[in-house]
C-alpha cells in the first residue's frame, strides 16, 4: 500500500524569521507600548505608503473594517451603492453595515471585475456609490469606471484586497477613485497576520480616517464622529515591518509557480486559465503589458462540456488526492440569504458572474509551493479520470 502524499494547501502564510520578530517583541515588552499608534505602527505605515507608492495610507486591524470606515469617511449615509456579486462576503457586508442597499452588475468573463458597460443602466436618483473590487489583484478598468462616477457625481471605494503592489502603466492601482482599501490577512500575499489599510488621496481625509478608528476622538477630550475601535497593535506592526523585507521575493517565488502552471495548461482542453495572468507570462507580439501583477492567486475555469467531468468533480479529485483547491468565488454573494431577495441578485441579471462561480478552481498558490508540488497538481487536471 502506497504511503499518503503530504497535503499541499491552497495558500500558505508568509512568516518572518522567529528570531527577527522576537527581537522586535523584545522591543515592544521594553517600551511597554503595545498599541494606540506606537513606534512600529508609525514605521509601518511610513513603509508601507513608500513602498506602495502612495502618500497617504492609515493602517487598520483587519481588512473588512477599512471597507465599513469608508463610507462614514466619504459621508455616506444613506442611498444605493453598485457593486459586483463575484467577491468575499466583507465587500457587501460593509455596504449593508452603514445602512446602504448594495445593487449589483454583472462581471467581465476575462478580468472578472465590475462590468463598466453595465453600471450606468442601473444608476439612479439613490445611487451614491460604486464599489468595485481588482479581483485576483487584476485592475478594474478604472479609468471608465472613474469617469463614470465623475459624471453622475458618484463616489468610488475600490476594494483592492487582492492588489497590494499591483501596478498599471507604472502607477499604484492604488490611486484610483476616492478611496481604497487593502487586506493583510495571512492568506493574502503580504500580511500582517491579520490586518488592513485605507489609502486615500489628502492629509485632511487621513486625519478624519485616522480619528474614525479611533472611537471618533480628536484629541484626547473631544469626539467627532462616531468611531470604532480598528487600530493595529504593535506586534501586528512589528511582524508586518519584517514581512515587508520579504515580499518581493515572495511575489517572485509565486510568478514562477504561476508560470509552471501556465506553461502546463495552456493547450489543456475546458480548463482555461485566468486571461490576464497568461497574458503576463505569454506575451502577445506587438501588444504591451502595463499591468504588475502579484499573482495572489490562480484561477482555472472548468468547461464540463469541453474537459470531461465538472468543476467540482475535480474538485473533489484534488482533495482525493491530498491537493486543496479553493472555489472562489462560489457561491456568488448573491446566493446568499441576506441578498439573494434584492432584485438585482437575480441571476437572470448576471450571467457572466454566475457561469465564472461555477467554473472556477483556485489552485494552490503561494511562495513555499515546490517544482514537484506543481506537478502534482498539474498531475490531478492533466489525469483527470
Amino acid at each position: 500500500m502506497s504511503e499518503k502524499k503530504s497535503q499541499i494547501t491552497v495558500t500558505s502564510p508568509l512568516l518572518p524569521p522567529l528570531e527577527e520578530f522576537n527581537s522586535y517583541l523584545q522591543q515592544i515588552w521594553d517600551n511597554k507600548w503595545i498599541t494606540n499608534n506606537g513606534l512600529f505602527h508609525q514605521q509601518l505605515e511610513q513603509a508601507l505608503a513608500e513602498y506602495l507608492g502612495v502618500e497617504y495610507l492609515s493602517l487598520f486591524t483587519n481588512g473588512t473594517l477599512p471597507l465599513i470606515t469608508a463610507f462614514q469617511a466619504l459621508g455616506i449615509r444613506e442611498g444605493e451603492v453598485i457593486t459586483t456579486p463575484y467577491s468575499f462576503v466583507a465587500t457587501s457586508h460593509s455596504i449593508w453595515w452603514n445602512g446602504l442597499k448594495p445593487v449589483f452588475v454583472d462581471i467581465e468573463e476575462d478580468t472578472c471585475g465590475i462590468d463598466p458597460n453595465k453600471i450606468e443602466a442601473v444608476i439612479t436618483p439613490n445611487t451614491v456609490a460604486i464599489m468595485p473590487v481588482h479581483c485576483y489583484g487584476k485592475p478594474c478598468k478604472t479609468a471608465e469606471i472613474d469617469a463614470i462616477a465623475k459624471k453622475h457625481n458618484l463616489k468610488v471605494i475600490y476594494d483592492a484586497a487582492h492588489a497590494f503592489g499591483v501596478t498599471e502603466n507604472g502607477q499604484s492601482v492604488l490611486k484610483a477613485g476616492d478611496i481604497s482599501t487593502l487586506s493583510f490577512h495571512a492568506t493574502k500575499v503580504y500580511n500582517t497576520i491579520e490586518g488592513g489599510a485605507l489609502i486615500c488621496h489628502s492629509a485632511e481625509m487621513k486625519y478624519h480616517v485616522d480619528n474614525l478608528k479611533n472611537f471618533g476622538f480628536r484629541g484626547e477630550t473631544t469626539v467627532v464622529a462616531p468611531g470604532i475601535n480598528s487600530k493595529m497593535d504593535e506586534m501586528r506592526a512589528a511582524y508586518g515591518l519584517l514581512n515587508l523585507r520579504q515580499v518581493d521575493a515572495a511575489i517572485e517565488a509565486r510568478k514562477q509557480v504561476a508560470k509552471q502552471y501556465v506553461y502546463a495548461l495552456q493547450n489543456m482542453k475546458g480548463i482555461k486559465i485566468f486571461q490576464p495572468i497568461a497574458n503576463s507570462l505569454l506575451p502577445i507580439a506587438g501588444v504591451e503589458n502595463s499591468t504588475r501583477l502579484n499573482y495572489s492567486y490562480f484561477p482555472i475555469f472548468v468547461d464540463e462540456e469541453q474537459y470531461g467531468i465538472s468543476r467540482d468533480a475535480l474538485y473533489e479529485k484534488m482533495k482525493a488526492n491530498n491537493v486543496l483547491g479553493r472555489r472562489y468565488f462560489y457561491p456568488l454573494i448573491t446566493e446568499f440569504d441576506p441578498y439573494k431577495d434584492i432584485p438585482s441578485a437575480n441571476p437572470a441579471n448576471l450571467p457572466v458572474a454566475n457561469k465564472i462561480a461555477n467554473q472556477v478552481i483556485c489552485l494552490p498558490m503561494h511562495h513555499a509551493l515546490s517544482e514537484e508540488d506543481v506537478k502534482r497538481v498539474v498531475e490531478c487536471i492533466v489525469n483527470k479520470y
